[in-house]
C-alpha cells in the first residue's frame, strides 16, 4: 500500500538528490527534468503526485496510459517509456509529448507514416543499446550513425535525442560507461544534423551517475514509491 506522507518525502529527496548532483557537475539543475514512472500505479498516486507539482509521467504499455490520461489534468506531459509494438504505433500518435523508445529504424518508419496520417509531428528519442547486452532493446552506437542521416529526413517524427538503459549492477564504472557513450553518440550524431537536446538516461537505481554524465530527462519509479 502506498502511503502518500511516504510518497511525498521519497520525492522531496530524490528533487534534492538532482539539484546537488547537478550543481556539484557544474550543470544547472533546471537542465533536467524529472519523468516520474506510474506503470501500474493506481489514479490515486497520479492525483497525489501532480498536487505535489509533478507534470512528467512516464507509462510502459499503451492501453493503461491511455486509460490514464483520459481521467487525468490535460497539463500532464506523458512520456512513453516502454517497448512500442509496430502494431501499436497507431494508439499512441498524438497522446504523448514523447516516445522514448523507438528501437529500430522499421519503427521510426512507421511512427514518421502515421504522424503524417494523423497530421501531427510526433518527438521521439532513439534508443541506443550502449551496454551490447543482448536482452537490451536498440541499435548499437555504429548501428545509430550508419541508419542516422536516412531518418532525419522522415516526415512526421522529430527527433529530439537518444535514451538507453544501463545494466542492473553495482559497477559504477559500467554505468558510466554506458551513459558516456550515448553523450558521445549525441554528440557525433549532432554533427551529422538535428537538434538532439535531450538525453534520456538514469534511473532510480543509477540517476546520479546519469546527472554527472549529461543526462537531460530522468526516468525514476521504485525509489518514490519504497516505503
Amino acid at each position: 500500500m502506498i502511503v502518500f506522507s511516504e510518497v511525498s518525502i521519497s520525492l522531496e529527496s530524490i528533487v534534492g538528490t538532482i539539484e546537488k548532483k547537478a550543481r556539484e557537475a557544474g550543470r544547472n539543475p533546471a537542465e533536467i527534468s524529472l519523468v516520474v514512472v506510474t506503470k501500474g500505479q493506481p489514479m490515486a498516486v497520479i492525483e497525489s503526485l501532480y498536487q505535489m507539482g509533478i507534470r512528467d509521467f512516464g507509462e510502459n504499455r499503451v492501453q493503461e496510459a491511455l486509460e490514464k490520461m483520459e481521467k487525468s489534468p490535460k497539463d500532464i506531459r506523458w512520456h512513453f517509456i516502454g517497448k512500442l509494438q509496430k502494431k501499436k504505433v497507431s494508439k499512441v500518435i498524438g497522446h504523448f509529448t514523447l516516445i522514448h523508445s523507438v528501437d529500430t529504424p522499421g519503427l521510426a518508419e512507421k511512427l514518421s507514416s502515421a504522424s503524417v496520417e494523423r497530421g501531427v509531428i510526433s518527438s521521439v528519442l532513439l534508443e541506443a543499446n550502449t551496454s551490447g547486452e543482448a536482452a537490451k532493446s536498440g541499435l548499437l552506437p555504429d548501428e545509430w550513425k550508419q541508419e542516422y542521416t536516412r531518418l532525419l529526413d522522415l516526415a512526421g517524427i522529430k527527433i529530439s535525442g537518444l535514451m538507453t538503459m544501463a545494466p542492473l549492477t553495482d559497477d559504477e564504472g559500467v554505468i558510466r560507461n554506458c551513459f558516456s557513450k550515448l553523450r558521445h553518440l549525441r554528440d557525433e550524431l549532432q554533427e551529422i544534423g538535428g537538434e538532439l537536446s535531450t538525453l534520456s538516461m538514469g534511473m532510480s537505481q543509477d540517476y546520479p551517475i546519469a546527472i554527472e554524465e549529461g543526462a537531460t530527462l530522468l526516468r525514476i519509479g521504485s525509489a518514490i514509491y519504497k516505503s
